[in-house]
């Protein structure tokens, strides 16, 4: 149930975030006893001042994850116990969900309504869907004479890694912690210095549904600390990452300069949305190009800000979706009309600002949106038309609330240049004909094609990335869980 904003605020009022790591079943401060302030980018409050993690502390972390691991409290326990603590995790976070939406939404700059969703129906959805996978992931028996018996087993891979992102918090933290400890590996995650109060509150909700102390560990920290730390650290045994394609070469590199260990990305995108001459351009369509670009104010790696629109349509596609766009609201992200909340941080903002910036340079014509002068960390939703496929803004991922309108010629022109970028996460395309929509779907190089209709997908179906968005691993689905799994051959010779 949806409450009211006096509501909402009154439950921030009552809020004190703790901003401690959790290690080895317990929280407590860097070893050093630095921190860094957590802040609210709608308002600039500073909402807690958060553990600043860094090698000794990922130590500890480590050494508590591989202790108990080794211990086999979790690891070697009836799949049967991890399903039913994890399924109380969910519980759990239900119980908590107008909390965890506040804390997020205040930590984030989020809209209330996409927190209360991700973090009240898909957060516990997660550790439910992935409880229910606790005791059904099968091993093999391979076909032999009968001199012997060859089993194929699948084993947990150890202590895993996680670095999760600011733009999906506790969403990008369940994706990791729920399969890695239903296969029974212990975890160390990284959340995003920017928003790590809810993965620091989830951590004490998993300690009170009885994940044993030491498999869960939460090492808030920078990049160049904490994340570093966990990317080199030799007894981490598999490092799932989500964030730029930048930072996921970092954790290659990490990985070649210790341990090999494994190695999960999913990392950024330049999503094209293409709506082919057969489309009907209707409210369903406008309405799935505008949250296709806008959604959690487009800081979203899939976001389509690429709209490679069929040439005889784009007049009537730019009149409906600015229609739209302008009925968008800002404001108070704790505040349930509120459609687009604030960028994560200033420094956020002025980055997308200058795409902003040169996309005006280079040509094209912004016909809505632009900066505002609200406090607070805001840019209205903005709209270029004119965009050709040469400009920096149709080639680098914004991360921020634009979409591009790009004329195309034909079918062919579109899929050439959706094609055209090193990014191969996500694409949608609108057409009537289900053989032209087969035949894009099957041409673009990405790891997810949504057909008349922007979408992820859900939970069953995996997420990754082609090209420079990821690697083979996948988030979600049973998928997921091959990033926390070791296959062993046992060969046993029989008498006969």
């Amino acid at each position: 149930m949806t409450l009211s904003h006096s509501q909402y605020q009154a439950i921030a009022s009552r809020l004190d975030p703790n901003g401690q790591a959790f290690i080895d079943g317990a929280f407590c401060d860097a070893a050093d006893g630095e921190t860094f302030e957590s802040v609210n980018p709608a308002t600039g409050q500073i909402l807690a001042r958060v553990a600043h993690c860094k090698s000794a502390d990922v130590d500890r972390a480590v050494a508590a994850a591989r202790r108990v691991f080794n211990e086999g409290t979790w690891s070697r326990a009836e799949p049967e116990h991890r399903k039913a603590v994890l399924l109380r995790v969910a519980a759990l976070v239900r119980d908590h969900a107008d909390e965890l939406a506040v804390l997020e939404s205040l930590d984030t700059g989020k809209t209330i309504t996409d927190c209360l969703h991700e973090n009240g129906t898909d957060v516990p959805l997660f550790f439910q869907w992935y409880a229910e996978l606790a005791d059904k992931t099968f091993g093999k028996i391979a076909p032999t004479g009968p001199g012997a018996l060859a089993l194929i087993v699948r084993e947990p891979a150890g202590v895993a890694g996680a670095i999760v992102p600011w733009n999906f918090p506790l969403v990008m933290a369940a994706w990791k912690i729920a399969p890695a400890l239903a296969v029974g590996c212990s975890i160390v995650v990284k959340p995003a210095e920017q928003t790590s109060l809810t993965a620091i509150r989830l951590a004490g909700l998993m300690r009170e549904a009885g994940v044993p102390d030491g498999v869960v560990n939460i090492v808030p920290g920078y990049g160049h600390t904490a994340g570093q730390a966990i990317g080199l650290h030799n007894d981490v045994d598999t490092v799932s990452f989500t964030g730029s394609t930048e930072v996921g070469r970092m954790f290659m590199r990490y990985s070649g300069d210790s341990n090999l260990k494994g190695i999960g990305l999913e990392m950024g995108g330049k999503s094209p949305f293409i709506v082919l001459d057969d489309a009907a351009i209707d409210d369903e369509l406008i309405e799935h190009a505008a949250m296709s670009a806008f959604w959690n104010g487009g800081q979203n790696c899939s976001a389509n800000m690429r709209q490679l629109i069929a040439a005889p349509l784009v007049e009537d596609f730019t009149s409906r979706i600015l229609e739209r766009v302008r009925a968008f609201r800002l404001g108070d992200p704790l505040d349930p009309v509120t459609e687009i909340g604030s960028m994560i941080s200033a420094e956020h903002k002025s980055m997308v600002m200058r795409y902003i910036q040169s996309g005006l340079d280079e040509g094209a014509q912004m016909i809505a949106g632009g900066d505002t002068d609200r406090p607070g960390h805001f840019i209205e939703p903005t709209v270029f038309r004119n965009v050709t496929s040469g400009m920096k803004i149709a080639r680098e991922e914004i991360f921020g609330p634009v979409l591009g309108i790009m004329p195309v010629a034909s079918a062919e022109e579109a899929l050439k240049i959706a094609c055209d970028t090193d990014y191969g996460l996500h694409a949608t395309v609108f057409t009537a004909d289900i053989d032209r929509a087969i035949h894009m779907a099957r041409s673009l190089p990405c790891g997810t094609v949504s057909v008349n209709g922007f979408s992820e997908g859900d939970i069953k179906t995996p997420f990754g990335g082609y090209k420079q968005s990821g690697s083979l691993s996948r988030d979600n689905g049973t998928e997921a869980l091959e990033q926390y799994l070791q296959t062993k051959t046992i060969w046993i010779h029989t008498r006969h």
